[in-house]
């Protein structure tokens, strides 16, 4: 048995992704009308991206299931020991990161999260399912938030916050990952600087699409 699979967190893991599936933004009617070229123009700006993230601020927009385990087995199967995850709603992701690092022995994950009541729901959420001691939640602008104070070495990467700052998210981290360093993009295709860039070998980055919605990469040089 695992954290991920074992109670508190498995039992609290499957409330939370229904809770997700019921909440969906696509229930919303100024979401769900929205054309797909719309749609991409507010996920690729910053301003609209964050105007529209305040108008869903209840709502979980949690990665998937098949996406939260990923994460979990990357962090397993690396040996992570510091993490780093940009947006963290209402902490779907950062529970199955943190039961990895629980499993790999221990570790630190830094979180950072724009929406103050989404962190409140995360904090209770990691405590309940008891990986709260391995998180520091970090509150505010990720640019200034995760701009200071970071590990010497990073292990794995997690960016599913605004896909407009990818790019600049990626500037704060990048001289810090360690060779063979992961890094999971949710919605990469939302940030084509980002993907351009982490596709590139010149840039030190190996990356492939994953699944239907993720970018995932590796730290080469």
């Amino acid at each position: 048995m695992t954290t991920l699979t074992s109670a508190p967190l498995a039992l609290l893991l499957d409330r939370l992704f229904e809770e997700a599936d019921a909440a969906s933004p696509t229930t919303i009617p100024a979401v769900a009308e929205l054309s797909r070229p719309e749609r991409e123009r507010l996920m690729r700006s910053k301003t609209e991206y964050l105007d529209l993230y305040g108008r869903l601020k209840d709502l979980p927009l949690a990665v998937s299931r098949e996406t939260g385990l990923l994460l979990y087995m990357l962090a397993r199967s690396c040996r992570a020991r510091t993490i780093i995850e940009f947006g963290t709603s209402f902490g779907i992701s950062t529970l199955h990161l943190a039961a990895a690092l629980r499993d790999n022995g221990g570790g630190h994950l830094i979180t950072s999260e724009f929406e103050p009541s989404k962190l409140e729901r995360a904090r209770q959420n990691l405590a309940a399912g008891g990986v709260l001691d391995l998180v520091e939640i970090r509150e505010g602008d990720a640019l200034r938030t995760l701009g200071t104070d970071l590990p010497e070495s990073i292990d794995l990467v997690l960016l599913d916050g605004a896909k407009a700052l990818y790019p600049e998210i990626l500037d704060l981290v990048e001289s810090r990952l360690k060779p063979g360093a992961l890094i999971v993009a949710d919605n990469a295709d939302y940030s084509p600087d980002y993907l351009a860039r982490v596709r590139s070998p010149a840039r030190g980055y190996l990356s492939t699409p994953f699944g239907e919605d993720v970018e995932l990469s590796m730290r080469i040089g």
